[in-house]
């Protein structure tokens, strides 16, 4: 089974997003959604959860940032664009680590990447 994982930052705090709720779905190609798993990171923003995963699946990583800041006092108070983050990926080997970092605020975010490829067989 692939592992997905996130390590979520606030940065407008400039600490981790402690609390925050993170789904992921498996996503069909009309559309349609699949719940893989509904969780609330850790302390310290982390996430991992592990997932079967299926050749040629689009996944989507849901980061319910409006939550998250409902409950903190901000510039604008109350005009957030960002209700959540989503974030499509392809995870195509099954036995893989997927983890995405992701830093955010109540208007933007940033997310990337932090694995490799496998090993070529060439």
């Amino acid at each position: 089974m692939a592992t997905v994982s996130s390590h979520v930052l606030d940065s407008v705090i400039g600490t981790h997003a402690g609390g925050i709720r993170v789904a992921c779905y498996q996503r069909a190609a009309n559309g349609q959604t699949t719940p893989l798993f509904d969780v609330i990171a850790t302390e310290e923003g982390r996430i991992s959860e592990t997932v079967n995963v299926q050749a040629g699946a689009e996944y989507e990583l849901v980061f319910h940032s409006a939550e998250y800041y409902r409950h903190m006092v901000l510039p604008d108070d109350g005009y957030q664009v960002l209700k959540t983050i989503v974030v499509r990926i392809e995870m195509p080997d099954h036995d893989a680590k997927y983890h995405l970092p992701i830093m955010l605020s109540p208007h933007s975010y940033s997310v990337w990447w932090s694995g490799k490829p496998p090993a070529s067989n060439s």
